[in-house]
């Protein structure tokens, strides 16, 4: 602020802010110069300036005729060490957050789009129960009831040899109830874990306060709501703030996550004390914990169903008591069922499956098959209601998104007890093992890697025609081309390659259709069967059974070892940025936006990064007049964008927008149309001064905005050289490099349009104060 008071004088400085895109880069590179300062900020986010420019408020007129250049440094808030990349294990509740945000444009349907947020975090919650669920079925039946309980297991591990019942004299942890109580607790940990990386991450990236709160005297619109009011809620004050929701939703996920612990401890005791031999004592407990498990549950439905996200204004009030205590009562409901599943029962002892308390896994998916399909009835009647040629699957996204999410949960769930079933028991046959829908989910990972196999080559085929056709074009664009055929050749694979990004929608049809026959096959396998994909099929041709054996054996491996594999390219990618780019594309997507549909979901990068820039670009307008042009590369196009919608519309109309290889039409635009579809990105156009975006044939990431008539090329300049020079020239004596999505302003392009911008940039002669947020 200070800083602000001093540049007050100064009406004619104009200031460059530089914002970098996926996997970051260092100060000094992005302002060219090694001696670089922090003038606000962080070490997790902050502004820079060359060292002799900063102090440049004081020395207006040395910049009369250049800008001051700053640059906006967030690439610590999606990097960091080797231990951040235990985020990818929760792969799944960052991709169903994704399908909340992709859903099609809707003016006018405040109720459907109200369903639509509804199935979405419904879905989201069923996650929450399957991973919960996974991880009782290993710590609960795998290990202290099967393992545990049978001798040859127990001696093969001997760190379990204090919960069998078979050594000599029996330990009192070996009766099977005190073995199940013990064993909770890996789970109900599981889900305190879950809690405070939810809680402790929402303080450090989401609790920035936004610009604009308590502007509109509106009531607060839920879900979307009242979106006809404007051309994308990107520009609501509560946009980045959703901490009401945030709360609620976290306290309804731990609450439903310590349900699921309790019930995997509760309900087999119970089923046993129904029984002749259970304690009449023991069999009203059991009914009375079972019905509250009942009350629980609906509560903590009955709250996932409220209202979702409230963007008119900051969600700065408490939540109820009821929904804060709600993970209280669902911990003392566990702590309760601990002495009940440990009492002494006579007979109690450890034989096949855990009974009674399996946590349903074939419930789970067949819920989630049930919401998905609801999801799909719903986004096409939105999308069908107000069609976009350019949105991707027709507005089927959402659900296509939702629905790999929910397959991705069932896999590696069905993986991990196989690998761990298989490690517990070796090749001694001695274990049941999991459920069969859990092995008939991971039988399936086989043929679904055939259909994908078969579609990489479909693609394969395709781009190997698009280059051939590509060599023509590059051909017929350089002279010297008929001179060096080779690198005609890998330009034009350049462009091919960066062209399959267009090919995402049809990839993700494809795949969503095969995993949803598949998955709805695995969950009717075992349902009828009630045997593993082996033993059903023993009794058919040798064929048949042998490519059942084949598949199960497979699929469990494959999910190993793609587990391990996973883990291990997600800890190279936050060490590494040569990995963090290759891997940051789909990550800094998913982490974009606000945690809306999963508490559990990774934390949203932009509820800070955005209300930085709008601070920065607010401070400035307001103190200098204006001349602020905001440069954008690649994720960083979209940070600028979304915190332009987040200024004044005084203060919008003194900014200037020059983004270079911008994913907001190409990646955004189609798959988020609600939020940056033709209508959001033509009125940001209108609405600042001006705005001039730079793509590259070669660039798989960036693309055209694509406004319709003449904003088109207001926009969009034409595609720019890649390479700059074809062959050796006086200015490239050697060859000169295919750039793709890297290095923007290396080409004389970028500063011709800067400056561009900047010379139609004028200092107002009186310009309205932006939005203030309250102290």
């Amino acid at each position: 602020m200070e800083q602000a008071r001093r540049g007050a004088g100064a009406p004619g400085t104009a200031l460059e802010l530089l914002v970098h895109g996926v996997g970051g880069t260092s100060p000094a590179a992005m302002l060219d110069d090694p001696r670089t300062v922090r003038i606000t900020g962080d070490d997790t986010a902050a502004l820079f300036r060359r060292a002799d420019d900063a102090d440049a408020e004081r020395r207006p007129e040395d910049y009369r005729d250049r800008p001051v250049p700053e640059a906006y440094v967030w690439c610590n808030l999606t990097s960091g060490d080797g231990t951040r990349a235990l985020w990818l294990l929760l792969l799944p509740f960052m991709v169903v957050n994704l399908a909340h945000w992709m859903r099609p444009t809707a003016h006018g349907r405040v109720r459907t789009v109200r369903l639509y947020g509804l199935l979405v975090r419904l879905a989201g919650l069923t996650l929450t129960v399957l991973l919960v669920a996974a991880a009782c079925e290993v710590a609960l039946d795998l290990v202290a009831w099967q393992c545990a309980g049978t001798r040859a297991c127990a001696e093969r591990h001997s760190w379990l040899g204090f919960l069998s019942p078979a050594g000599s004299p029996a330990g009192w942890w070996s009766a099977p109830g005190r073995r199940l109580a013990l064993a909770a607790t890996a789970p109900a940990a599981l889900t305190a874990l879950l809690w405070y990386l939810s809680l402790r991450t929402w303080r450090a990236y989401e609790s920035q306060p936004p610009v604009g709160e308590g502007d509109s005297g509106e009531s607060a619109a839920a879900d979307g709501a009242g979106e006809e009011a404007g051309a994308t809620a990107l520009g609501r004050p509560g946009f980045w703030y959703g901490r009401r929701l945030v709360a609620r939703l976290r306290a309804a996920h731990t609450a439903a996550s310590l349900l699921t612990v309790t019930a995997a401890l509760v309900l087999p005791a119970a089923r046993f004390d129904r029984g002749p031999r259970g304690p009449v004592v023991l069999d009203v407990s059991g009914r009375v914990l079972e019905g509250a498990l009942a009350a629980g549950a609906v509560a903590v439905v009955a709250v996932v169903c409220r209202r979702g996200r409230s963007e008119a204004r900051p969600d700065r009030e408490p939540e109820t008591r009821l929904v804060r205590r709600l993970p209280l009562a669902a911990l003392i409901l566990f702590v309760l069922a601990l002495p009940y599943a440990g009492w002494e029962r006579s007979g109690w002892a450890a034989s096949g499956r855990l009974t009674g308390g399996g946590p349903g896994f074939g419930g789970i998916a067949l819920v989630q098959g049930v919401l998905v399909i609801a999801l799909a009835v719903v986004a096409h009647l939105l999308h069908r209601r107000l069609p976009d040629p350019r949105a991707a699957l027709r507005g089927l996204g959402g659900p296509a998104v939702a629905l790999l999410a929910c397959a991705l949960g069932g896999v590696v769930s069905g993986g991990v007890a196989g690998r761990v079933s298989d490690w517990l028991d070796g090749t001694g046959g001695s274990l049941d093992g999991p459920p069969v829908v859990l092995t008939w989910q991971a039988s399936v990972i086989p043929p679904l890697l055939v259909v994908v196999l078969l579609l990489a080559a479909v693609l394969a085929r395709r781009t190997w025609r698009l280059a051939r056709a590509e060599r023509r074009a590059v051909a017929a664009g350089h002279p010297a081309a008929a001179d060096d055929p080779a690198r005609t050749r890998r330009v034009a694979t350049a462009r091919a390659l960066a062209a399959l990004t267009d090919q995402g929608p049809p990839v993700l049809a494809v795949t969503s259709v095969a995993t949803l026959l598949l998955g709805a096959g695995a969950l009717a396998g075992a349902l009828a069967t009630g045997r593993a994909p082996a033993d059903a099929a023993r009794e058919a041709p040798a064929f048949v059974h042998g490519a059942a054996e084949t598949a199960q054996a497979l699929g469990s491996w494959l999910i190993g070892a793609g587990f391990i594999l996973f883990v291990t390219w997600g800890r190279r990618a936050y060490k590494d940025a040569a990995a963090r780019r290759t891997v940051g594309i789909l990550w800094d997507v998913g982490t974009f936006w606000p945690r809306a549909a999963h508490p559990f979901a990774p934390p949203c990068y932009a509820e800070r990064a955005v209300p930085d820039l709008t601070w920065r670009m607010a401070t400035w307008t307001r103190a200098t007049g204006g001349r602020l042009v905001v440069s954008g590369h690649s994720q960083g196009s979209v940070l600028a964008a979304a915190a332009a919608w987040q200024l004044s519309p005084a203060a919008r109309r003194r900014v200037a927008l020059l983004t270079y290889g911008s994913p907001l039409e190409r990646l955004y635009g189609r798959w988020f149309p609600a939020h940056w579809g033709p209508a959001a990105l033509a009125a940001l156009h209108r609405e600042v001064d001006c705005w001039r975006n730079l793509y590259r044939l070669t660039d798989p990431i960036g693309g055209p905005v694509r406004l319709p008539g003449e904003a088109g090329p207001a926009v969009d300049r034409a595609p720019l050289a890649d390479p700059v020079a074809y062959g050796r020239t006086a200015r490239h004596p050697l060859p000169a490099p295919i750039l793709g999505h890297s290095d923007y302003q290396a080409d004389p392009a970028f500063a011709e349009e800067r400056h561009r911008l900047l010379a139609r940039l004028r200092p107002p002669a009186d310009l309205p104060a932006p939005r203030e947020t309250a102290p």
